[in-house]
């Protein structure tokens, strides 16, 4: 059947004009396919919550719904009131890298770095809790104050110790769904158009997972639901299957654009190819050249070399038309067998195949590791100790970062765990020069007091990430420096220490630790006084206001404020600062972080001079602190500036 007869034309298409609308909310839902039910439609009630957040209750009407779902929504949109302060101390070569690992609540975490890093991340990877009620759900309160965070987790010894979420809980699954769509929702923000997640998870919430990324992602988007083989031996305790699987379910940000990139080439793979015929363009595989869609045209009988006629089994036909066939083997592009007589199969040769292979969905323990190959990686690094139950294995990881990133690009794991995702990047930029970027965050957890972990000194989840990459990296700079002096002739071969993996050069060999932290502006929390009158309370708010300016100044840390109000205005964290020597009367530092450029001064007092200045040579932004300036002063660099004019 041709294609007009299976799509026949609408005649008012030729004359209508195009359709705008349609194109509008093709555009809507791919910006936000979060406010399109499962059918494509709009759903009208989702897009007033996002227009007036407090107007709409939680009566959704049924599309994948659980409790909480709304406040999970609004939880994702409400700004946060923390900051990212910078940990000089745990930092490793800090100058090194753009690499990022961050301390602190992730919810936080992804709200402020959904304004410096948005469009920016190729690839996310998350492997959060699984839900199997002995692990924990981070604890969200909605619409409440994060005291109990800060109380428990405000840079104390021992971290913060997090909620576990029982089945005997009525909301077991619906707590676990808001924890993840609230993260998810940024999550998907910070992808760029041909960015790509992928999410580990077992049974238990692998058909939730699926619901709530069609969700939040679009059910079009969908990519895959890969197989792990996460153990090879059966674990004979089991009551009823012995499960050696995890789920990694993979969405893309943009279907249409995103792209995987294809495998190498295995040993194995390659030894697939042979020459019988010694055909001189090499190697070769055969391939079926039936195909089950059936067309009466390429129905038709083949006479092999021996003379033998071969018809295509009844129901299927050839793959191609009797002229093509023709074609074919009059350039040797047909295999009859050695016997000449066999069914024809067409001929692939490696030359004329892709550079690599097309992924598939199930991931063997061979390829990828295991969870057995992760515990023995990461006691390899912790000198024979175990610190961190359930890591996953770097060759996983690798796999992941070979088909979604190129060798410059950033990825993003928000439940980051022992580290992994960081170990991963790291070797694979040493391996092939490569200059790809991570930033990983993890909650300050509390390791358990009667660990292992705990009794060597790591009290928190985070201090084992921090950790195992710092000893990662000081483990390639010990291989690189015997390298060298084995080339010096300085060391003897048997001095030089094992080396499976050959490491070409320095490369990104560091990372930066930034912890989440209150922030820096005091909350303005006035409430007027009912006894009082209108003028008596604009006064006690007047009073008020200046005690909390007065505060900021006094108390403030400059450096710390500094990343604050960058972070504020879309900065990334990669910033840099110079001292600009011809102020004199002030301190001015230019700020850039590759991408943005500004000036800022934090000064209590900003000289006439200065303004001055800046009254003339409008050419670049310039951020102040508002207590800074007078009246005349603030109109002056308002009026001279216009918007490159920020008072905080």
């Amino acid at each position: 059947m041709s294609n007009d007869k299976q799509h026949p034309e609408n005649p008012m298409e030729k004359v209508q004009s195009h359709d705008w609308n349609k194109e509008r909310l093709k555009q809507l839902k791919q910006l936000m396919p979060d406010l399109f039910t499962n059918d494509g439609k709009l759903n009208i009630s989702e897009l007033k919550k996002v227009i007036d957040p407090k107007s709409v209750n939680e009566t959704e009407r049924y599309e994948f719904r659980w409790f909480g779902k709304s406040n999970a929504k609004r939880e994702a949109f409400t700004p946060t009131d923390a900051t990212l302060v910078y940990d000089e101390d745990r930092s490793v070569n800090p100058t090194e890298s753009e690499n990022l690992i961050i301390e602190g609540e992730n919810l936080a975490v992804l709200k402020l770095l959904s304004n410096s890093y948005r469009e920016q991340v190729k690839c996310i990877y998350i492997d959060p809790p699984y839900n199997t009620g002995k692990d924990f759900v981070y604890s969200d309160k909605f619409n409440q104050d994060k005291a109990a965070y800060w109380e428990d987790a405000e840079m104390t010894e021992n971290g913060y110790k997090i909620d576990t979420n029982t089945e005997t809980d009525g909301r077991f699954h619906s707590n676990w769904l808001n924890m993840m769509y609230s993260r998810l929702l940024i999550a998907r923000q910070l992808l760029r158009e041909d960015g790509v997640i992928f999410i580990s998870i077992d049974d238990n919430e692998v058909h939730h997972l699926r619901k709530l990324c069609d969700d939040v992602f679009g059910e079009d988007n969908f990519i895959s639901n890969v197989i792990w083989e996460k153990k090879f031996a059966p674990s004979n305790d089991a009551k009823w299957f012995s499960d050696n699987h995890d789920h990694i379910i993979v969405y893309a940000k943009n279907k249409e654009i995103f792209r995987p990139n294809l495998l190498e080439r295995t040993k194995e793979s390659i030894s697939r190819y042979k020459n019988p015929d010694n055909d001189e363009r090499g190697v070769w595989v055969s391939g079926d050249m039936t195909v089950k869609t059936y067309n009466q045209n390429y129905d038709f009988e083949i006479t092999t070399p021996s003379g033998k006629k071969i018809s295509p089994p009844k129901g299927i036909c050839w793959r191609y038309s009797k002229e093509k066939v023709t074609e074919l083997i009059n350039d040797n592009r047909i295999w009859f067998g050695t016997s000449g007589d066999n069914v024809p199969r067409v001929k692939r040769f490696l030359t004329e195949v892709k550079d690599g292979i097309t992924p598939l969905t199930i991931w063997y323990h061979k390829d990828v590791g295991h969870n057995q190959s992760a515990t023995q990686e990461l006691r390899k690094i912790f000198l024979g100790e175990q610190y961190f139950d359930t890591p996953k294995p770097t060759r996983l990881l690798e796999r992941i970062i070979h088909l979604s990133m190129d060798s410059d690009d950033l990825i993003l794991d928000f439940f980051a765990g022992s580290g992994t995702t960081g170990q991963a990047i790291t070797e694979l930029n040493q391996e092939d020069g490569g200059n790809r970027k991570y930033i990983l965050v993890q909650l300050p957890e509390q390791t358990d007091e009667k660990s292992e972990a705990y009794k060597a000194g790591y009290k928190k989840i985070s201090d084992i990430t921090i950790e195992r990459n710092k000893r990662v990296i000081e483990r390639i700079e010990k291989k690189l420096t015997e390298k060298e002096e084995k080339k010096k002739g300085e060391l003897p071969l048997e001095m030089v220490a094992e080396n499976t993996v050959e490491y070409s050069k320095k490369t990104g060999l560091g990372f930066k630790v930034f912890k989440l932290q209150k922030s820096n502006f005091p909350r303005v929390e006035f409430a007027p006084d009912p006894e009082k009158t209108e003028q008596e309370n604009i006064d006690l708010l007047k009073k008020y206001i200046k005690e909390k300016e007065a505060q900021l100044v006094s108390a403030f840390n400059k450096d710390e404020l500094i990343t604050e109000i960058l972070i504020k205005n879309g900065f990334k964290l990669n910033y840099t600062l110079t001292k600009q020597e011809k102020f004199k009367k002030n301190e001015i530092l230019f700020a850039t972080d590759g991408d943005k450029e500004t000036l800022i001064c934090l000064d209590v007092i900003i000289a006439n001079e200065t303004v001055e200045h800046f009254k003339t040579n409008t050419n670049q932004k310039l951020i102040v602190l508002e207590r800074a300036l007078d009246t005349t002063k603030k109109w002056n660099l308002k009026h001279a500036m216009g918007d490159k004019f920020n008072a905080f």
